[in-house]
């Protein structure tokens, strides 16, 4: 697997992951990962701007790099990297990235940032109980997803392994499986509604 040139990291740092599309990017996930590095008093969130998600249609998906840019355009807080990791070491899978990284990066508490809606589909990902036992989940709520979303395959499977919300600070050295459920004012955007409405990248 290629070597890639990851952002600065050392071991001891807590790091959020939160990949996806980014098709395109708005100011959920911008709020998603300001209520991330407030709560569970992350260091860094890394956006992982995937090459193209494997669950949904690839066709006219806008350019990785046209992506990026909008991407970095938004996160204006230095605190939030984005990054096309998984085109440089050529990897389609969160598994298979997740991975990577925790081999690479020895020492730094790693921690995977979903939407509600996310952990809803969770167990329709490739090994997605492996990469449960790789990293802990923060979990973002989102509008219309808090209910359904407990009631769902992995939320079930990891129920024993979810911790309160004002232990939400401990997630970082919480061995995995591990998720915690993150309330906040929400943001009823998403890209699925967005490019349904013509946005393209860059003018959310």
């Amino acid at each position: 697997m290629p070597i890639a040139r990851l952002p600065p990291h050392v071991p001891g740092l807590k790091i959020g992951l939160f990949g996806g599309s980014f098709n395109p990017v708005h100011r959920g996930h911008l709020h998603a990962s300001e209520l991330a590095l407030k709560r569970i008093g992350l260091d860094r969130v890394w956006w992982l701007v995937s090459p193209g998600n494997p669950l949904k249609e690839t066709a006219g998906l806008p350019s990785l790099e046209t992506r990026i840019a909008a991407a970095r355009a938004l996160a204006r807080d230095p605190r939030i990297v984005v990054t096309g990791l998984e085109a440089e070491i050529g990897t389609r899978y969160t598994h298979d990235t997740v991975t990577y990284l925790k081999q690479r990066c020895p020492g730094v508490r790693f921690v995977w940032i979903m939407g509600a809606d996310i952990l809803g589909q969770l167990h329709l990902w490739q090994r997605w109980q492996e990469i449960a036992e790789l990293v802990p989940f923060a979990v973002i709520d989102r509008p219309g997803a808090t209910w359904h979303t407990l009631n769902t395959p992995a939320a079930h499977w990891l129920a024993a392994d979810r911790i309160s919300e004002s232990e939400a600070a401990l997630l970082p050295d919480t061995d995995p499986p591990a998720f915690v459920f993150l309330h906040g004012p929400r943001v009823d955007l998403s890209s699925t509604l967005l490019r349904q409405a013509g946005h393209r990248p860059g003018e959310c």
